[in-house]
């Protein structure tokens, strides 16, 4: 796969993940990347994100997610592949699922 390859995948961020600034740290960290996407939290207490643009934006990312930002303690980034999404391009943050 090139550089300039596409791809979309979701990821679940498990850990202290939630009221640690995640999802902000993630629009902030997805925006500076040129991502379109969105995160949420999830009921379950993890953090829930699609990523949609050049692999290797992606999978710095992804990479970016193992750490966080400085208050959260990831335990686990489980990575799926997935549809672009459907909401035109941009990355936003939406209500918990």
């Amino acid at each position: 796969m090139s550089e300039s390859a596409i791809t979309s995948v979701t990821v679940r961020i498990e850990g202290r993940v939630q009221g640690v600034w995640y999802r902000g740290w993630t629009v902030a960290e997805a925006t500076a990347r040129g991502l379109a996407g969105w995160v949420r939290n999830r009921r379950d207490g993890s953090v829930e994100a699609l990523f949609h643009g050049s692999t290797a934006s992606v999978e710095a990312m992804i990479a970016a997610c193992h750490v966080g930002p400085p208050s959260a303690h990831v335990l686990r980034v489980v990575v799926s592949p997935a549809a672009p999404p459907q909401k035109g391009w941009g990355f936003h943050q939406l209500p918990t699922l």
